[in-house]
């Protein structure tokens, strides 16, 4: 395949990129960005989860030529609509727009955006066609037009601080400064009359500017209500392409706010922390009449001083990695900066260097009468929320400032302690290396097992020896002295088997003697086995149609002693330690791991398919996808880029009401329903939807069998009338097999119709009942898929405030978490980087609850994973390595019990390998990756619908997906074995290869400070997306076929299919979860501002925030709820 070279722009083209939602959206526009920026171009990226207003003032402020998007289904065609509305609305109707999203975005969809005035939505049709050079080259060819050269009244418009006047003045400036020189002086007039103060900050490269930034700007917008604030901020330029990435703004969630300008400016030479233009931006912003100007450096080295010729008060941002006391003496800023921030002051030797910095700021100044500890140097975290250093530090900038420019309006109002910046760790500092010690553990193990084998083969070539000569049948009689023969060879050999036996542990020795009684046991044709309280009997062979015994577990033919040892130790039959042929003796009967997958529209849609896909199933496994605006913790609303996604690529649920619907006519207490909810960022406040569903649907079934049904009605009557509404209800004809449960308590709880004792003992008995997970692994979303809306240490706080309440009532049979590898490979992760940072995820999560001094035993068995199935050859094994490490680690590095040693895993077959060509041929890979997973003994399976490359899956395929596994299941004969893969040399070779690589991944995460302190320098999300990219190129050209895609193409060249039908929300179940939430809003009005900040209150004081989260949701909607934890727990900050 031909390389193609970079096309190259003729003016300085800004574009700003970002993704309209997350997954493997936001690993494609980072790789995206990337090629644009090494095309010449300045990139302004925003990252993920970026509504509409958010890009269009980003792309004015920042007077860009385009915006690049990736957007997902469902939506996408409102976005893109609003967008260019927005731009014309606002003035800024030159601005482009391109956008892709894969298959999902249908050729006539893509043929309205185009005929409504998007520039290009790019195929991937044209993606094979043009390659990712070529599309970027065809994105910047068409943006590569001059800003800034046709003034025209902007001056005029400054005073109303209009947006684009500002950024056309300041691109003006920076590209034509010559053409535009009498504005530029006029400018120059009216500034010199306005006192605008300038902060300066810089500081090294990756001192944590951008988010001091942040911090300082969001105290700065709190402190007064009125108060404009302007930045400029200065990123530098590539020498070798012109190319620059502007990454300030994906940092700064304050910034989304009236009162806030930024700008982002590249310094278009090297080696400069400042652009030539800053001064022309500042006069420029000056003239605008901000009140406050913050002026942010590039961090280059140790940093220039260049920044105090432009600021009235310098901020200097370091960090207390600078090496030896001696190395402050070279650094200038100390020298000029008036307030120094010591910022990542969690990092080893804080306290040192903030002892030596002030230290060295007192010799710098001369102030040897003055107080060391009073100099303005001060210890920050901006990363962690409302952190007082930062507090202290603001303060004291607002003050100098004040001080030194008299701009008395800027005094700060704010009050805070004078406490000191402190981390709260997540894993204890002295814990950091759990996964390098899990790592030496297992390799241990594996080591003392060998060790044991060779002793064990050694004494059956004994035994044999003795045997052979006559002697005693060892494995009968256990202790024989050798005194007893006189034989003067059977005598030394018996002595040596008693001397070398001494080094054999006696389990190993009771292993091999109760072999034999074991393999009997398979051979009986009943095998009883004890669960809890229960005796189970299992019969151990089925028979084919041609009269064959098949054994549902084959044992290995071995004979020598060493061979069997080994196997027991490494291998074993499923059901015991190390559970590498899986968890239980034998699966259960009349229960497939068949799991029934829906999301679409409102939950009386998503109910519907879930009774279609499980009539007559003898078990309901429901897994729930939900649409991206519940996934980010919002409630459904009119404003077109929310309105586009309600109910589209999952199910819309916003409020108790909604979770009572979706799951109505399922007995969510029955042992033969299990619940699966696919969310992460807003999951406690799902997770308390469903509980208290569940618990309702218990209230509901106790009134009836206590016939109080007209007492009950008349209450719930009297309630409604009271609040002048009528009782809300499911919208539509049930569907066949709902029996209505779950449906009589809409709108109200069973707590306003029962007695307080009697809900309370339903309640407790519910919550012991209920089985299901949900996924809620903030972990994974931080590295890969990205559906975080809280900042990382509060989701994990939430997260174990969750599992501290399971423990607490008892909640045995819901996975608090499902920790997940499935959006890492969905990202692009290959399969020993997804099960590597999986298990490190898990083992994360271990570590935080034990800090939090729970048991082990108690939340182990509440942990479940869930992977994703590719068709490498890695991924016949994902999960049995998976149990092995997990058991090992859990029983010999922390002592856990035989139930937490059980990893329960769910699987689904991959999304990155369903294509928008040839989509019936996706069947046939999900069929291969199905047979993968029922043969590696997982726990429940998922198997993708065909056409979910370009669609919501319809009736049609999803039954077609869950035909797949049941055929595996049903009709193919080698199933009813259920350790078929046991034996297999290349099963047992990829097992060992990919336990050691996932172990050495655990030493490479170790060397950067654990799962969260490589979080910290992005790792995993470089890594995820390098192997990404890797196989997007080698799919491009052709050296990983892929059939129908790349090779097999048809006589048509395989083109993207368009499917036979579209599954969409419809505007009725759009208008009615918007009017049904208005509804709720109106009849909680007075009890739900009371909760949340009942809510807000356990959050500042530290309590256990879901059990309020258990009450609070029954009168408050998800967005109120993730509104109020914003102010308390911090919002997510954007990554690179």
């Amino acid at each position: 395949m031909q390389q193609i070279a970079p096309y190259t722009p003729k003016n300085k083209v800004r574009i700003v990129t970002a993704a309209s939602l997350f997954d493997g959206h936001d690993a494609a526009i980072n790789i995206m960005r990337r090629i644009i920026q090494a095309t010449g171009c300045e990139v302004i990226h925003l990252g993920h989860d970026r509504s509409v207003e958010e890009v269009v003032n980003t792309a004015i402020q920042e007077d860009a030529q385009s915006i690049a998007m990736t957007s997902y289904q469902g939506g996408h065609i409102e976005y893109f609509k609003y967008m260019h509305d927005l731009l014309q609305e606002k003035g800024a109707g030159h601005i482009k727009i391109f956008g892709g999203g894969g298959g999902v975005i249908l050729p006539e969809e893509i043929e309205e955006l185009h005929k409504y005035g998007i520039d290009r939505i790019y195929s991937p049709d044209d993606g094979r066609e043009l390659g990712l050079q070529g599309m970027i080259n065809d994105l910047v060819e068409r943006s590569d037009y001059p800003t800034g050269n046709e003034l025209n009244g902007e001056l005029n418009k400054l005073d109303e601080k209009f947006n684009p006047a500002i950024a056309k003045l300041i691109s003006a400036a920076e590209n034509f400064p010559k053409e535009s020189e009498d504005i530029l002086n006029q400018i120059h007039q009216k500034a010199k009359d306005i006192d605008t103060p300038v902060l300066g900050i810089t500081g090294t490269g990756g001192a944590g500017k951008s988010s001091l930034v942040d911090e300082l700007v969001r105290r700065f917008l709190m402190d007064s209500e009125d108060k404009t604030i302007a930045i400029v901020s200065v990123d530098p330029s590539k020498r070798k392409t012109g190319g620059a990435l502007l990454g300030d703004r994906i940092r700064m969630n304050a910034i989304k706010n009236d009162r806030v300008y930024m700008r982002s400016l590249a310094t278009r030479q090297s080696n400069l922390a400042l652009s030539k233009h800053v001064n022309e931006a500042l006069q420029i912003l000056k003239a605008a009449k901000y009140d406050l100007i913050i002026l942010e450096t590039s961090g280059i080295g140790q940093s220039d001083t260049e920044i105090t010729d432009h600021s009235d008060v310098s901020l200097y941002v370091m960090t207390p990695e600078y090496g030896a006391a001696t190395q402050l003496e070279k650094i200038d800023m100390l020298d000029f900066a008036d307030v120094i921030a010591l910022n990542k002051f969690d990092k080893r030797g804080a306290l040192d260097a903030l002892r030596d910095v002030k230290k060295q700021y007192q010799r710098n100044h001369n102030l040897w009468d003055v107080n060391p500890d009073e100099m303005p140097v001060f210890g920050t975290i901006a990363s962690q929320f409302n952190d007082p250093g930062t507090n202290q530090l603001y303060r004291k900038l607002m003050d100098v400032l004040v001080e030194r420019t008299g701009a008395e309006q800027l005094r700060s109002k704010a009050t805070f302690s004078d406490e000191m910046s402190e981390k709260i760790f997540i894993i204890p500092p002295k814990r950091t290396r759990y996964l390098s010690e899990i790592a030496e553990s297992n390799r241990s193990y594996d080591e003392a097992v060998n060790s044991q084998s060779d002793v064990a083969q050694k004494l059956y070539g004994l035994y044999q020896a003795i045997l052979t000569f006559g002697g005693p049948d060892l494995l009968d009689k256990n202790l024989v002295e050798a005194s007893e023969y006189e034989d003067a060879t059977l005598k030394s050999l018996l002595e040596k088997f008693q001397e070398i036996k001494k080094d054999l542990d006696p389990h190993n020795w009771d292993i091999i003697q109760n072999w034999a009684s074991k393999v009997e046991r398979y051979k009986k044709p009943i095998y009883s086995f004890q669960v809890r309280d229960k005796v189970i009997e299992i019969e151990t062979h089925t028979e084919s149609l041609s009269h064959s015994k098949i054994p549902k577990v084959s044992l290995p033919k071995y004979s020598a002693w060493g061979d069997l040892l080994k196997w027991n130790l490494q291998e074993n039959v499923p059901g015991e330690y190390p559970y590498a042929a899986g968890i239980y003796p034998f699966k259960r009967t009349g229960e497939d791991p068949t799991r029934m997958f829906a999301g679409e529209g409102g939950p009386e849609r998503t109910n519907r398919r879930f009774h279609y896909v499980s009539a007559e199933m003898p078990a309901a496994r429901l897994s729930t996808a939900f649409d991206s605006v519940t996934l980010y913790g919002n409630d459904p609303d009119l404003r077109p880029d929310i309105y586009g996604k309600i109910g589209n690529s999952g199910v819309s649920i916003c409020c108790l009401d909604d979770a009572k619907k979706l799951y109505s006519g399922f007995d969510l207490c029955a042992p033969s329903t299990s619940v699966s909810m696919t969310i992460n960022g807003p999951a406690p406040m799902l997770l308390a939807f469903f509980m208290n569903a569940a618990i309702d649907q218990q209230c509901e079934i106790y009134i009836k069998e206590n016939n109080l049904e007209g007492e009950v009605k008349k209450k719930i009557e009297d309630y409604f009338k009271g609040k002048g509404q009528s009782q809300p209800k499911y919208q539509g004809e049930l569907p066949k097999g709902n029996n209505g449960l779950g449906l009589m308590l809409l709108g109200i709880t069973g707590d306003k119709v029962l007695e307080p004792a009697v809900y309370q003992k339903i309640k407790e008995r519910t919550l012991s009942s209920v089985r299901g997970t949900v996924q809620a692994d903030i972990l994974k979303e931080d590295q890969a898929q990205n559906t975080c809306i809280f900042s990382t240490e509060f989701a994990l706080r939430l997260m174990g405030d969750v599992q501290e309440h399971f423990i607490k009532n008892l909640v045995r049979n819901f996975y608090s978490v499902s920790i997940s590898g499935y959006h890492i490979a969905e990202a692009g992760a290959n399969p020993i980087t997804q099960l590597a940072f999986t298990l490190a995820n898990g083992f994360t999560y271990v570590e935080y609850y034990l800090s939090r001094g729970m048991d082990i035993n108690k939340f182990g068995p509440n942990l479940s994973f869930f992977f994703s199935n590719g068709i490498d050859p890695e991924y016949a094994v994902i999960g049995r390595a998976a149990r092995k490490i997990w058991s090992k680690a859990m029983k010999n590095k922390y002592g856990a019990n035989s139930r937490a040693q059980m990893l329960k895993y769910h699987i689904q077959t991959s999304g990155r390998s369903l294509h928008a060509q040839e989509i019936q041929f996706n069947d046939i890979r999900t069929t291969l990756q199905a047979l993968y997973a029922i043969y590696d003994n997982c726990n429940s399976l998922h198997t993708n619908a065909y056409d979910e490359a370009i669609t919501t899956p319809t009736e049609e395929s999803v039954r077609r997906a869950m035909a797949i596994q049941l055929i595996i299941n049903k009709e193919l004969g080698l199933t009813k074995n259920e350790n078929p893969i046991q034996g297999s040399f290349i099963i047992e070779e990829l097992t060992d290869l990919v336990e050691e690589a996932v172990l050495t991944e655990f030493d490479r995460i170790t060397e950067r400070g654990g799962v969260l302190g490589s979080m910290e320098t992005m790792f995993q999300r470089g890594k995820i997306q390098e192997e990404s990219l890797y196989y997007e190129t080698l799919k491009h050209n052709g050296e990983f076929p892929i059939i129908g895609v790349n090779t097999f193409l048809s006589s048509e060249g395989s083109p993207t299919v368009a499917p036979g039908e579209v599954i969409r929300a419809t505007e009725a179940e759009k208008e009615y979860q918007i009017n049904m939430l208005k509804e709720l809003h109106s009849r909680n009005e007075d009890t739900a501002e009371e909760w949340l900040k009942d809510l807000q209150k356990a959050a500042i004081a530290n309590e256990n925030l879901f059990e309020k989260l258990m009450e609070a949701v029954k009168y408050c909607s998800l967005g109120q709820i993730t509104s109020a934890l914003f102010e308390v727990g911090g919002q997510y900050r954007r990554n690179m």
